[in-house]
């Protein structure tokens, strides 16, 4: 086999790899609305390994649209979540983190909104702190919600220079 085949093959096993990291686990769901036709309107509770630093999970709650439109995947979630990250392991750093960067980020709508998770280093206090928003291809949402994860000193978060 070429160096160039098997460059190509890792590439494509570290692209899977990195999609999988950031794959939702759903933890559960209640409803709220009941919908005559088409599923209920929700809450679900997904859970997002942090990709870059083991040993910590964020738990984002958010509204999910039922119905028809629900149904066949064209309904508009509302830009409502809600998020609490935790330390579920011994915490270690794939690499240095820059200062902020987006988690992950999931499709809300058919084309023009996301849910998107915000990680930033708080240097000073030695603590990761996580903010979910939504946003649009027009204008975002003002609604967010914070959570933070202090890491024990000493275990210094790498920072990108």
């Amino acid at each position: 086999m070429s160096m160039k085949k098997v460059l190509v093959i890792a590439s494509l096993f570290g692209l899977v790899s990195v999609a999988a990291a950031a794959r939702a686990e759903s933890i559960g769901e209640v409803d709220t609305v009941f919908k005559m036709f088409g599923p209920d309107h929700k809450i679900v509770v997904d859970a997002y390994d942090d990709p870059a630093v083991a040993g910590v999970t964020c738990y984002v709650s958010r509204a999910k649209t039922g119905g028809m439109k629900g149904a066949v995947g064209v309904a508009e979630d509302l830009a409502e979540a809600s998020i609490a990250c935790r330390q579920v392991g011994p915490i270690a750093f794939a690499h240095p983190l820059p200062r902020q960067e987006e988690m992950f980020s999931e499709r809300i709508s058919l084309v023009f909104k996301k849910l998107r998770v915000v990680r930033m280093v708080d240097a000073k206090h030695n603590t990761l702190v996580y903010l979910t928003y939504s946003d649009r291809v027009v204008e975002g949402s003002p609604q967010n919600s914070v959570t933070a994860v202090a890491v024990d000193h000493a275990t210094p978060i790498p920072l990108k220079k």
